[in-house]
């Protein structure tokens, strides 16, 4: 294959990263019609926005070594077709348990996906290339949300949320067909589940960069998804509906895309990781406080102008952690473990947020006590930032060091 066509190949890699994150952002804008027809409660809302991490939050890490032992593209491609099953079983369902079921049936396809990509991507193009390109893969999540947030208050009052889980069932079969028939295909596989294997995974977990790295991920997910995932039903509640709640919602989502860029701008220009976090983070505390406070409630606008700002600057902190989980590593073998790992505790932190915000809210009859959840991660985050500088100055400090 030509250079050019392996160009074409990595850019349908991001492309399949990008539709698999439709399937996790396509449940917000779903929500209240799902409120209305199976009488989910708030908590059970909850549960459905972070259900689909399940896979995540228990696998992520044996799932990177799994997708290395499958191979890369046969592992996109299965997990493609997994998520095409579970959404469209899903379009059937009559009851919660079974949606609470599938997502997380849907969970362990997108895992499939997302996991082995920046391998494969790393496969497919020149090494002059690949931090742009993978800087491109960064945005896949946030791009693949605002995506669905947009057109699902559009397409759910007209067509039902039923054909629109089916529309995503279509979107990712027909996504596994062109992946499988334009990537090349795998090298012959290796064996990725012997001891090497196991050994890898017992270094990176004993070793401190990745649990920082990780923790800290899971301190930004966590609410970032509850305070994204419920703008819907906050805005519906308000009144806000049609294609100005589509627009909305997404815009909050897609405003992360330019934090992710902006990270890897910064780090080039010789920010410390640690300033880039805590700027994140303090701008993530103070969006959500102006956007759930009290005295803001007659101010809607500035509440949205918040919401970008906790959205927007917020995305300089996985940005960020991507790079960290590459530098913090233990070794060379061990990049896509963490990055496994990181992928985990991501998911635990998106699957306990949104309950607990939840919870919150349910407690306090509205969302005004929001920030008392979102400024708290935010400050744990911010210390842990702080000891994940410390650790990347300790390597940097080895690396230096003349050998005696």
């Amino acid at each position: 294959m030509t250079a050019t066509l392996e160009h074409r190949a990595a850019w349908l890699v991001v492309l399949a990263g990008g539709v698999a994150a439709l399937q996790v952002g396509k449940l917000p804008p779903a929500l209240p019609a799902l409120q209305a027809e199976l009488g989910l409660t708030l908590v059970q809302s909850g549960f459905l926005l972070s259900i689909v991490q399940l896979a995540g939050l228990s696998l992520a890490v044996f799932m990177g070594l799994l997708a290395d032992g499958m191979g890369l593209k046969r592992s996109m491609v299965r997990g493609l077709c997994l998520l095409a099953l579970a959404s469209g079983l899903g379009g059937f369902a009559t009851s919660v348990t079974a949606l609470l079921v599938l997502r997380a049936i849907e969970g362990l396809g997108f895992l499939l996906v997302a996991l082995p990509a920046p391998a494969l991507i790393r496969r497919l193009v020149p090494p002059a290339q690949l931090p742009g390109m993978l800087g491109v893969w960064g945005a896949y999540m946030p791009t693949g949300t605002a995506v669905a947030l947009l057109l699902g208050p559009l397409f759910i009052p007209a067509w039902g949320w039923g054909a629109w889980w089916w529309l995503f069932a279509g979107v990712s079969l027909l996504m596994a067909a062109w992946l499988w028939r334009s990537v090349p295909a795998d090298p012959v596989a290796h064996v990725a589940a012997g001891p090497g294997a196991w050994q890898r995974l017992r270094r990176t977990l004993s070793a401190r960069g990745p649990w920082l790295v990780a923790l800290t991920f899971g301190m930004y997910s966590g609410q970032w998804l509850a305070v994204v995932g419920f703008l819907p039903s906050i805005y519906a509640a308000a009144g806000v509906g049609g294609a100005l709640l589509g627009v909305l919602t997404a815009l909050a989502a897609a405003v992360n895309i330019v934090g992710n860029m902006a990270s890897g701008r910064l780090l080039q220009r010789g920010w410390a990781p640690r300033s880039t976090l805590w700027l994140g983070f303090g701008a993530m505390a103070l969006g959500s406080a102006v956007a759930f406070a009290p005295f803001t409630e007659s101010l809607p606008w500035l509440r949205f102008a918040g919401v970008l700002l906790f959205s927007g600057m917020g995305g300089l902190v996985p940005g960020t952690l991507f790079s960290l989980a590459v530098r913090l590593a233990p070794g060379e073998q061990q990049v896509a473990t963490t990055v496994g790992w990181v992928q985990q505790l991501s998911a635990l932190g998106q699957f306990v947020g949104p309950p607990v915000v939840a919870a919150v809210a349910a407690r306090a009859g509205g969302w005004q006590l929001t920030p008392l959840v979102t400024v708290g991660c935010c400050g744990v985050g911010a210390v842990l930032a702080w000891a994940a500088g410390q650790e990347l100055a300790r390597r940097v400090e080895l690396q230096n060091k003349p050998a005696s």
